[in-house]
């Protein structure tokens, strides 16, 4: 069965081994549902304990290395690597890698590349900040960000995406339902216009994710999940939003 809603958590620098253990353990405790997927993306030197750790969550990685091959290159971890342990998906172009690792798209590309290679799930992120939404160049900007794709080899004719409006991430600002839906229903044709009709599209939606908007936020055509930050460090309310998914999708 198709998956309908995806819920991807991103603990980012954030987790220590006795709660990491705790919150997956509540988690594996949630009534699952074969058309929600369940994730949690976390530091890499917690990826093997969580992986041990997990029952009914995906675990994946916050980054992957733009060098595919073994090698000299100190503090990487490269997609084979993350594949040997079993990680399952990764975040690529995250604006916070974006913003303090000046990552560009060319640097993202072979990271995505990499990742399919490897048979590990790639999610690209994009986004626009505030001044470049002001401008009037949100779609521009995300269009950019998305324009590799068009030579990118796919894992499985799948392709997720994760929108963030860069100024609604860890802000408490949520982009509104319209303008959600404005972008969404616009990278959804622009995918598609990339990539064929062939490909298994699906988007989510990122930026103050938390329990009390995500159900509205999965009515919105084309919101196919979410990418959480900070509420998915609490078990409460990751839980919560991982209801809401469940019930959006039947």
């Amino acid at each position: 069965m198709t998956i309908q809603k995806w819920v991807l958590g991103n603990w980012k620098m954030n987790g220590r081994l006795a709660t990491n253990e705790a919150l997956l353990s509540q988690l594996g405790q949630i009534d699952t549902d074969e058309k929600v997927a369940v994730g949690v993306a976390v530091p890499s030197v917690y990826l093997l304990p969580s992986l041990q750790a997990a029952q009914n969550v995906l675990v994946g990685a916050e980054d992957v290395s733009r060098f595919a091959a073994d090698g000299a290159y100190t503090g990487e971890v490269s997609a084979a690597i993350l594949a040997d342990i079993g990680a399952q998906f990764t975040l690529i172009g995250h604006s916070e890698r974006r913003q303090y690792f000046a990552e560009d798209e060319a640097v993202l590309a072979q990271k995505y590349a990499n990742a399919v290679a490897a048979g590990v799930l790639p999610v690209l992120c994009v986004g626009e900040t505030l001044e470049q939404r002001e401008a009037n160049q949100a779609q521009a900007v995300v269009a950019e960000q998305l324009s590799w794709l068009k030579d990118a080899v796919l894992l499985n004719q799948t392709v997720l995406v994760a929108y963030e409006p860069v100024w609604a991430i860890g802000t408490g600002v949520v982009a509104s339902i319209e303008q959600i839906a404005q972008m969404h229903a616009f990278i959804q044709e622009h995918v598609l216009s990339l990539v064929g009709n062939a490909a298994n599209i699906r988007l989510l939606y990122g930026g103050s994710v938390n329990a009390d908007n995500c159900a509205a936020i999965f009515a919105v055509a084309h919101v196919d999940g979410a990418l959480v930050g900070g509420a998915s460090l609490k078990a409460d309310s990751f839980a919560n939003i991982i209801t809401a998914a469940i019930s959006a999708a039947n």
